[in-house]
C-alpha cells in the first residue's frame, strides 16, 4: 500500500474514533426502590420523600415499586437477586434485613448477602388502642389480658418484624396471653384496629400521631429508653417496669456485588436527599428522627442488630432451626 494511502486511512480511522461517543456514565437509568410494605405505611412514606430529593441525581426518574408481603422478606429476597448494576435498591426496616432471616429460609441469610450502602431514618414502636376503649393506662390493658387469656389482640406489621417482637417481649415480661395478629403493614392494621377486629396494635409514632390528634386513638405506652416528645404524658416500657425497647431503622440496600462507584453515588445522591428540607419536614410530622450512618459502622450496627435478635429468637424459641 503506498504511504499516502496508509496516512489517509489513519487518518479516517482516529477521526471515526474521535466521533464515537464515550462510554456510559452512571447514572444512564432510572432508579428503581423497592420497598415491601403497602403503600401508605411509614417505609412507602420515607421512600417517596426520598424520591422526590433523589430525582435531582437521576435524570430519567425515580420510581418506588411496592412488594408488599412476608413482612418485607419478599422484596428484599427480591432485591437480592436483582442485577447488581446499582439500579435497584430497597428501602428495607432493620427487623426485615436481620430479623426474617433467621426465621425463614430466604435468599439472603446474613447481612453479608447484601450491599447496606446508607440508615436514613429511626424511631421506636408504640402500644396503641382505640380512644373510647375502655383501657385508659397500659397497666390496665395488661390486667384485662390477664383476666381474659388471649382474647385480646394486637396487630403488627408483620410476623418476626421489631415491632412483633417489642409485643412477645412484653407478653413475656407481663407474663400475659395477647393474641397477636400479623398484617403487611399499617394500611393494613390501622383499619382493623379501627374496626373493632383487633383491640391494640404495635405502630410506628408517625403513623400513629394523626389518628390521635384525630381524636381517634390513644397511647398507652413507648418502646423506648425515654418518653417521645411526641406523647410525653405516655410512659416507657422501662418505667411501668418491662425493660423493652427496641428501635427500628430504615437502611437503603443494594445487591452484592453493586459497583463501588454506583453504591457511592447512591450514598452521596441519599444523604443530599435527606438534608432536603421538604425530607426534613416530612420526618419531622411523621415524629421520627434522621438517622445517617454508613460505610463500616453501618455495617457493624447490622450485624450487632443481628446477632442481638438471634437471643431474643432464641430465648422466645423462635429461631429457625439449622
Amino acid at each position: 500500500m503506498p504511504r499516502f494511502t496508509s496516512s489517509i486511512l489513519t487518518l479516517l480511522l482516529l477521526s471515526l474514533v474521535g466521533a464515537w461517543p464515550a462510554a456510559a456514565q452512571y447514572p444512564e437509568r432510572p432508579l428503581t426502590i423497592l420497598t415491601g410494605y403497602p403503600a401508605g405505611g411509614m417505609v412507602d412514606v420515607v421512600a417517596r420523600a426520598l424520591a422526590e430529593g433523589l430525582k435531582k441525581k437521576y435524570p430519567k426518574g425515580v420510581g418506588i415499586v411496592t412488594r408488599p408481603g412476608g413482612g418485607g422478606s419478599l422484596a428484599v429476597a427480591e432485591l437480592v437477586q436483582a442485577k447488581p448494576d446499582g439500579y435497584t435498591v430497597i428501602l428495607a426496616p432493620i427487623s426485615t434485613l436481620v430479623i426474617h432471616p433467621q426465621l425463614n429460609d430466604l435468599p439472603y441469610k446474613t447481612p453479608d448477602d447484601y450491599e447496606s450502602i446508607i440508615n436514613t431514618v429511626a424511631f421506636y414502636s408504640v402500644i396503641a388502642v382505640k380512644a373510647d376503649a375502655p383501657w385508659k393506662t397500659m397497666q390496665e390493658f395488661v390486667a384485662a389480658a390477664k383476666a381474659s387469656p388471649g382474647k385480646l389482640r394486637a396487630g403488627s406489621p408483620g410476623e418476626g418484624t421489631s415491632s412483633h417482637l417489642n409485643l412477645e417481649e412484653i407478653k413475656r415480661l407481663a407474663g400475659v396471653n395477647i393474641t397477636h395478629v400479623p398484617f403487611a403493614g399499617w394500611g393494613e392494621s390501622s383499619p382493623a384496629l379501627l374496626g373493632g377486629h383487633i383491640e391494640s396494635v404495635v405502630g410506628q409514632p408517625g403513623e400513629v400521631r394523626p389518628l390521635v390528634e384525630g381524636g381517634k386513638l390513644r397511647v398507652l405506652m413507648v418502646f423506648q429508653g425515654k418518653r417521645n416528645p411526641v406523647f410525653p404524658e405516655v410512659p416507657t416500657a422501662k418505667e411501668l417496669g418491662w425493660d423493652a425497647a427496641s428501635g427500628i431503622s430504615f437502611v437503603m440496600v443494594a445487591p452484592k456485588g453493586t459497583p463501588g462507584a454506583a453504591m457511592k453515588y447512591i450514598h452521596d445522591a441519599t444523604k443530599a436527599a435527606m438534608e432536603e428540607p421538604q425530607f426534613v419536614n416530612t420526618i419531622k410530622q411523621r415524629a421520627i428522627e434522621i438517622d445517617y450512618r454508613a460505610g463500616d459502622q453501618l455495617k457493624a450496627d447490622i450485624w450487632k442488630d443481628y446477632k442481638f435478635h438471634t437471643d431474643v429468637l432464641t430465648r422466645l424459641g423462635m429461631l429457625k432451626k439449622k
